[in-house]
């Protein structure tokens, strides 16, 4: 069965929209996501490839970090029509699990923030990660949120304390998507305040 690409995407992106509205409710792309596997013969991740076919077009500016970003840049050129630019100018930011230590940490100081004309001019960073959960490593507080979410992100990177330096002039700011390997998405807007979780034994 090949992805619909009206009625599938139009769902994916609901589940975007509801996951950046909740933050901490992860949503599951996986149904949508194999697919896009199934299409296949490209080596861009499923759950990256999916997104970028859901959020991206001819309007859209973009950069791929990773060790095979040159076919992957193409690949999502092509089936999008977005523009391949440099990362301080790029509406979103892909980074996949392969790219160097350090590379999530440099693109949140570099991606635009926005203008306080029009702060949704800033770039949202979208991550492969290799597992997302609600596991208690991260405590969510914010719009959307009742009173906590939790959250936990498995990655080599430390990056909440550069978001929350990147965001601390609301409405300047990020967002940010984790997408793990099991197509789980966590969305984490400009608006979240994220603390680390720490637990004393």
């Amino acid at each position: 069965m090949k992805l619909d690409i009206v009625h599938d995407l139009q769902s994916v992106y609901r589940k975007i929209v509801d996951a950046s509205a909740r933050p901490g409710q992860l949503a599951d792309l996986t149904k949508d996501a194999c697919f896009v596997k199934e299409e296949g013969n490209h080596d861009c991740p499923a759950s990256i490839l999916l997104l970028a076919l859901t959020l991206f077009d001819q309007e859209i500016t973009f950069k791929v970090i990773s060790e095979k970003e040159e076919n992957i840049t193409k690949t999502i050129n092509q089936l999008t029509y977005a523009k391949p630019v440099e990362t301080e100018d790029a509406d979103y930011i892909l980074i996949l699990q392969d790219a160097e230590v350090g590379a999530l940490n440099n693109a949140i100081e570099i991606a635009k923030p926005g203008t306080l004309k029009n702060p949704h001019s800033s770039a949202t960073i979208i991550v492969e990660v290799s597992e997302v959960s609600d596991e208690p490593s991260l405590r969510l507080k914010g719009p959307g949120i009742q009173a906590i979410e939790f959250a936990h992100v498995e990655t080599n990177e430390k990056w909440v304390e550069s978001r929350q330096m990147k965001n601390i002039e609301y409405p300047l700011g990020i967002e940010m998507m984790f997408v793990d390997h099991q197509a789980q998405l966590l969305s984490l807007p400009r608006t979240t305040q994220i603390t680390e979780n720490r637990v004393i034994v």
